[in-house]
């Protein structure tokens, strides 16, 4: 299982330059059953990781260009009146998929936002009052432009809180750069991507989480960081209980990459960005408001002891 997982991110590394924390951290978030949020400026490789994780985790998947005009029946599906049967059929969206991705998921407009938030929490969508299940495994990879670029929306809480981890990927370094430039074209090499895994090995995987044993000492190292995050005086808001179960599940999930059964410390720290750092507002009054979230959750981080 291990060599699998492996496998998928050296994959993935190929086309993704440079850029192997944010590959690793990309599929503990998948292996953990969460969904991933990248967010960057465009033209650094946030949909083209996207599409590579897909293919080579061997899921099928469906792409969404998220437009301001974009309505919610675009994404889930509308009834439409079938002559012969004399009624209404339901004709599902693009959302019933193993893998959605939501391309630039802030130009959409918050109702078309809001019409994921039952997908991504119920695996499910609800239509003139009938539920529709999802396919299972069922993700969503969702990219974002900086909020401050024309024509973007920013996600509510309530919706960022439904991502498990939220990555960046920077600009590649030079010498990445130019591996790049040289190289061949990303988008010829992502028509070649075979599957380096199976849904079945994926579930496998998922599963062996279930055995990866957090002792109370860990589980309390959790428990001090997500309080430390509600009193510090550093965010508008804590972190939730939904928060604090993401990071233990996705600390499980670094220590499979790692090759070991049980958490360590040292996996909730490598998790601990991606999984807090959007869920959590700087407070303006904290005389922190020109630091960055990440900065603030390090900070928190370095003051809570193991």
């Amino acid at each position: 299982m291990y060599s699998k997982v492996h496998a998928v991110a050296a994959q993935i590394g190929e086309l993704i330059v440079g850029k192997e924390l944010q590959i690793r951290q990309a599929l503990v978030c998948l292996l953990a059953g969460g969904h991933l949020l990248i967010e960057d400026v465009p033209g650094v490789g946030k949909t083209t990781l996207a599409q590579a994780l897909a293919i080579s985790l061997g899921l099928k998947f469906n792409r969404v260009q998220f437009t301001s005009d974009l309505l919610p029946a675009d994404v889930v599906g509308i009834p439409v009146f079938d002559r012969e049967k004399n009624g209404f059929a339901f004709h599902p969206g693009p959302v019933f998929t193993q893998v959605l991705l939501a391309d630039e998921i802030n130009r959409a407009t918050p109702k078309t936002q809001s019409a994921l938030l039952e997908a991504m929490e119920e695996r499910q969508v609800s239509v003139d009052g009938a539920t529709h299940a999802l396919p299972l495994p069922f993700f969503v990879i969702a990219t974002q432009n900086p909020s401050h670029q024309i024509g973007t929306f920013s996600l509510p809480e309530s919706q960022l809180d439904r991502f498990l981890m939220c990555l960046s990927l920077g600009y590649p370094d030079a010498a990445a750069e130019r591996a790049l430039l040289m190289g061949e074209d990303r988008r010829t090499m992502l028509k070649t991507l075979k599957a380096a895994m199976t849904p079945g090995e994926l579930e496998d995987a998922r599963a062996a989480l279930r055995e990866v044993h957090a002792s109370a000492a860990l589980v309390g190292y959790v428990q001090a960081l997500v309080a430390a995050s509600r009193q510090n005086g550093l965010f508008a808001e804590g972190l939730s209980t939904r928060a604090a179960l993401a990071l233990l599940q996705a600390a499980r999930a670094w220590a499979v990459l790692e090759g070991r059964n049980h958490v360590i410390p040292e996996d909730v720290q490598a998790v601990l960005l991606p999984v807090a750092s959007h869920r959590l507002r700087p407070l303006r009054s904290s005389g922190s408001s020109n630091a960055s979230s990440r900065d603030l959750v390090q900070q928190m981080m370095k003051s809570v002891p193991v």
